[in-house]
């Protein structure tokens, strides 16, 4: 019967199992099981002549984000569970773990699995039991424990950013926005000779409008070219052009009247035409 703690939410899962000969050979971060629960060295001897041997080490570091989500014994004849694996062996040189039983774990990523090993321990007598644990299996003398139950995944943390003289330079301050472009190229003819409709235009209507076009796609072609009638065309009050003035006094606006009596066309020859009856060709010999 497994024995699941429902109360182990806020304990970190064991991430990792492994073989050690002694705590100067226990990985960084990993515990040493070196005392049973019942009081007993937990030191896994090859033989009984052999005063060396190897414990069992586990650890609870996340940073790697995978849990040992279950934990099994086999014997060296079963094959290994899909899924499963055998756990790590940091032994001194010359020294190998007893493989007529071996200890293989399933590993999972944190965010695949809600619950997972919480806790192991050893025990020297088959006969103890320990309460709100499951019993893996016995391996050479020792009975493992494990319990599972929930568990909360680590909590995200910020990464530091580090900010460059560059940035710090910089001024809260926005800069101006730059002013819009402006044609460079004056007027070709001088002002008194522009006409009235050109005349009549301020200057702040022009500003207004370079204001309103923020980029450059807001200028046209003709932007600062004045606008001017051709010299010849130019009424000169000053007389210095006769001819022309002449010309433009004798022009003579004739009205609707004018023009339709003067145009106008009765279509007579075409009526008489169209009137006119068309001359017969006599049929038979003729005399």
């Amino acid at each position: 019967m497994s024995l699941m703690d429902h109360g182990g939410a806020h304990i970190r899962p064991v991430t990792a199992l492994a073989w050690t000969s002694n705590s100067s050979t226990c990985p960084k971060g990993f515990t040493l099981i070196n005392i049973t629960e019942d009081g007993a060295a937990a030191n896994f001897t090859r033989s009984f002549g052999m005063k060396s041997g190897y414990y069992l080490c586990y650890s609870k570091e996340l940073s790697g984000g995978m849990v040992v989500s279950d934990i099994q014994i086999i014997s060296d004849k079963e094959t290994l569970p899909h899924g499963y694996c055998n756990i790590a062996e940091h032994l001194e040189p010359k020294a190998s773990v007893w493989k007529k039983k071996r200890v293989c774990v399933r590993i999972a990523p944190v965010g695949s699995v809600d619950t997972a090993v919480l806790d192991i321990k050893l025990t020297a007598k088959s006969k103890m039991m320990l309460q709100h644990y499951t019993c893996v299996g016995d391996i050479h003398g020792y009975v493992m424990w494990s319990r599972k139950g929930l568990f909360t995944g680590p909590m995200p943390q910020a990464k530091p950013r580090s900010v460059s003289l560059d940035l710090c330079k910089l001024s809260l301050e926005q800069p101006a926005p730059p002013l819009p472009l402006r044609p460079s190229n004056p007027p070709l003819l001088a002002p008194g000779k522009l006409s009235q409709r050109r005349g009549t235009l301020q200057p702040k209507d022009n500003l207004d409008k370079a204001a309103d076009n923020s980029s450059i796609y807001g200028i046209t072609a003709i932007d600062g070219v004045p606008f001017t009638l051709h010299p010849k065309f130019e009424v000169q009050m000053n007389g210095t052009n006769p001819q022309l003035n002449s010309q433009l006094s004798n022009i003579r606006i004739k009205s609707l009247h004018d023009i339709e009596n003067e145009y106008g066309y009765t279509f007579a020859v075409e009526e008489s035409a169209a009137k006119r009856t068309r001359p017969s060709v006599p049929t038979g010999d003729a005399s």
